[in-house]
């Protein structure tokens, strides 16, 4: 799968993205935005707790961005792998969340900078594999090819020992495309999220699931 010239998400969205994102990543449940990481993170404060978000920033605004061309390609690649396109919802690279998780993992914060630890070489790991299976890039194999490495690593558990850095990797961006992805419109509705939007009338939810919860 080639990906080339993908077009980049604006860094006002992408920011207002991973605010809405933060409640939804499962790992990262301890207060995120709070003193600057340690020695490993970019050399910037961040924004803090409020950023504005009704003007337009540029790139290095917030904070550097992270990943490479090429390693923006083997990302996109990948979120298209772990959500594929599927009758009329896009992928998860079709909806830019390599964008998201590159803003994610650049961001100066404890939580973050764990992350970018694992994705930045975990990328590296899997165009690696790649090359060393098949001789292209992970963003060039065939659908296939791309599937019969990630099988290798998708359940740690059953993972070989020589894939060990690969499940890892896997595991994390597995958690971040996710997240991302079911945080954007286009993935709530996919889920048959209906909420915040208004309605006529509120029924509750419905008397079978009340009964399940001994509620009723």
């Amino acid at each position: 799968m080639s990906t080339p010239d993908l077009p980049r998400l604006d860094r006002r969205t992408a920011i207002k993205w991973m605010l809405t994102a933060t409640a939804a990543v499962a790992i990262t449940e301890r207060k995120l935005f709070a003193a600057p990481a340690p020695a490993a993170a970019p050399a910037t404060a961040g924004y803090g707790t409020d950023p504005l978000l009704n003007k337009d920033y540029k790139p290095g605004d917030f904070w550097p961005l992270t990943v490479t061309d090429a390693q923006r390609r083997t990302a996109a690649a990948l979120c298209a792998v772990i959500i594929p396109a599927e009758g009329g919802v896009p992928s998860a690279a079709d909806l830019s969340v390599h964008d998201f998780i590159d803003e994610w993992i650049s961001a100066p914060y404890p939580d973050q900078a764990k992350d970018r630890d694992i994705v930045v070489p975990g990328l590296g790991w899997i165009d690696g594999e790649a090359r060393r299976r098949f001789g292209k890039d992970f963003a060039d194999l065939e659908g296939k090819q791309q599937a019969a490495i990630c099988d290798d690593v998708c359940h740690a558990p059953d993972a070989k020992p020589e894939h060990a850095e690969g499940a890892k990797f896997f595991a994390k961006f597995r958690d971040l495309t996710t997240s991302g992805f079911f945080t954007t419109p286009e993935g709530m509705k996919d889920l048959g999220y209906v909420g915040n939007l208004p309605l006529a009338e509120f029924k509750g939810p419905p008397r079978e699931v009340l009964e399940k919860l001994g509620l009723v």
